[in-house]
């Protein structure tokens, strides 16, 4: 796919580890400039490193998507500092455990602020500039989990559903304007999904589930994303789920 993506830039949030960092990466491998943005500045530097050291682009923008303002502002900086913005992935999110019953409501509001409202806060931001340009692709990263509930999962479930929801609205907005809007739901896939989990039982299941053999690796996910945005322009991959080969449930 090397070459691909020539000439574009892409923001990617939630890019300092997992399957984030690895889009950015893979973004950068097929010709893509890249600009890279989530919480942690050293890990952020970490990944611009590895992409410069084979001969990408790359610029880190610090922010944490579930503040309105970071999450806007690292749009505007994609464009003040590159020029444009023709691809945006919204990666940054994550993982909670807890139901209803003695829910921790603060929990629960963080988990819909970081998972649905920082992918709202860049899509509201990165929208018209793609609608100036004339085009653009807007790739969300959501979950299996968007498509079913489960117990002691609700909050996150929730979230990713909400972005389903929030994602297809889009892509009926904007498509007929040459911007394709993508869910992308992956499955157990190798990542620190499960280091945000306070509860340390589903800490370590969740640690299991996503590094047992066979699960997907963070750069196979990764390259899902360049072959979506690799196809032609009258092809918009509108939804895709992707999971280990071995996970054979619904």
């Amino acid at each position: 796919m090397a070459g691909t993506l020539q000439g574009k830039v892409a923001l990617v949030t939630g890019a300092s580890s997992g399957i984030g960092a690895a889009i950015a990466v893979a973004l950068a491998e097929a010709g893509a400039t890249v600009a890279l943005s989530a919480r942690r500045a050293d890990r952020l530097a970490e990944v611009a490193a590895k992409i410069e050291a084979k001969g990408g682009k790359a610029i880190a923008l610090v922010g944490d998507m579930s503040v309105e303002a970071d999450a806007i502002k690292a749009v505007e900086d994609t464009v003040a500092q590159l020029g444009r913005i023709d691809i945006l992935i919204n990666s940054a999110g994550i993982m909670d455990s807890g139901g209803i019953e003695n829910a921790n409501l603060a929990r629960y509001r963080q988990t819909m602020d970081i998972n649905l409202m920082g992918t709202v806060y860049t899509c509201a931001a990165a929208v018209p500039h793609m609608l100036k340009q004339g085009v653009g692709d807007i790739i969300n990263i959501s979950s299996l989990a968007g498509r079913k509930g489960g117990p002691m999962t609700s909050s996150y479930s929730a979230s990713k559903h909400a972005v389903n929801a929030m994602t297809d609205g889009l892509r009926q907005e904007v498509g007929n304007r040459n911007i394709r809007v993508s869910i992308y739901m992956p499955g157990a896939t190798r990542s620190e999904v499960a280091e945000s989990m306070p509860d340390p039982n589903w800490r370590e299941a969740i640690k299991a589930h996503v590094n047992k053999d066979g699960v997907v690796e963070a750069e196979e996910a990764a390259a899902v994303v360049v072959f979506m945005l690799s196809m032609p322009r009258n092809v918009n991959i509108a939804e895709i789920s992707v999971r280990p080969t071995i996970d054979t449930t619904a």
